[in-house]
């Protein structure tokens, strides 16, 4: 799709839980072994959020991670998009409290819900802003805690999830138009398989006094997700590709929803891609829903596996059912960096002349 004005990402970013649950650890609470969860998952570890840790703490978190590696003044920022499942409260959103965290004090500010596929539609519509004009820079945060929603009794669930926040800034740009495609689908008719029956008014409470809890937890159709996965990765990336005017091939690195390392693989062999293609931390992570995206390209950025002039296959699939992709061209530098080696230069400069 075409747009009056071009956009470009210019800052990523991470919010973290301290806490590090490894799959020995989970030996303890399940009838589950390391072996048995890296080889159907490839997931090592993951980050849990503690009691006193919430949604808005971490996308706050990964915010600043994201202004600071930018460069900009928080001012600048006219828009923030939250993709979460699960906020703190049902209002004020998670993305009025960034707001006012960082202090972002012109900016619109509201939440977006499309469960594991959030921030590709996050990504679209601040896109959507940013091309029309009405704004010209956007924060753009997935962030969940699904440990909250977890049964840690039962091993097929508990072993996927992890917790984190993870943000990109997006920024208007005439000359540079590096948000290349997009692509958004989904399919209501298979919300039944991946749904956390939990708060809503759906379960109202009966009178004056609340009546006990009856919620639930994560439920999930492992089989029918991985076969929806495998299928909806290769069409999202093809037409969001399709739309970016490039072929597959031109596509540098995929990063995919971390949902497991086997959805992730089949996805790839699919689109002919070769493992040197795929960006991934699922070992380290595990599944953090709307922050796995950014989480993973923050990371490979910081090893500098992502590199300046890199096309990137960003693509989300998961509960509603929802998947979809957007086609971005990296050339960010983390200003931080940029600042610092300026500092040291200047420093050799000086010293020189004494």
């Amino acid at each position: 799709m075409k747009f009056a004005h071009g956009a470009r990402l210019i800052g990523v970013g991470a919010g973290l839980p301290s806490a590090v649950v490894t799959n020995f650890d989970l030996e303890k609470l399940v009838d589950t072994s390391d072996e048995w969860i890296k080889t159907r998952t490839g997931i090592s570890e993951r980050r849990i959020a503690s009691d006193e840790e919430t949604t808005s703490q971490l996308a706050i978190a990964a915010a600043k991670d994201a202004i600071a590696f930018a460069g900009i003044d928080p001012n600048e920022i006219e828009l923030v998009v939250v993709a979460t499942s699960t906020p703190d409260n049902l209002y004020p959103s998670t993305a009025c409290m960034v707001q006012a965290a960082v202090g972002a004090k012109r900016a619109a500010a509201f939440d977006m819900e499309a469960a594991c596929t959030g921030i590709v539609y996050a990504l679209a519509v601040a896109q959507q802003f940013i091309g029309s004009g009405t704004f010209k820079c956007a924060l753009v945060i997935g962030v969940d805690i699904h440990s909250r929603f977890l049964n840690w009794a039962d091993r097929n669930t508990c072993i996927l999830f992890g917790d984190g926040a993870g943000a990109f800034i997006l920024q208007a740009d005439d000359k540079e138009n590096e948000m290349l495609g997009t692509y958004l689908r989904a399919d209501g008719s298979g919300g039944h398989l991946l749904h956390i029956p939990n708060t809503g008014s759906a379960y109202p409470h009966a009178g004056v006094v609340p009546p006990q809890a009856t919620h639930g937890f994560l439920e999930m159709n492992g089989k029918a997700i991985y076969e929806f996965a495998v299928n909806a990765v290769p069409e999202a990336v093809r037409a969001a590709c399709s739309d970016a005017g490039i072929g597959v091939e031109d596509v540098d690195f995929l990063i995919p929803h971390q949902a497991n390392m086997r959805i992730i693989k089949s996805a790839a062999e699919r689109l002919g891609m070769g493992p040197e293609k795929i960006i991934s931390n699922v070992n380290e992570m595990g599944n953090t829903s709307a922050a796995s995206i950014p989480l993973a390209m923050w990371a490979a950025i910081r090893k500098g596996q992502i590199s300046e002039g890199s096309t990137c296959a960003l693509v989300g699939f998961g509960g509603g059912l929802t998947w979809g992709a957007a086609i971005v061209k990296w050339t960010a530098v983390d200003q931080r960096k940029t600042a610092s080696d300026q500092i040291s230069t200047n420093k050799k400069v000086e010293a020189s002349k004494s």
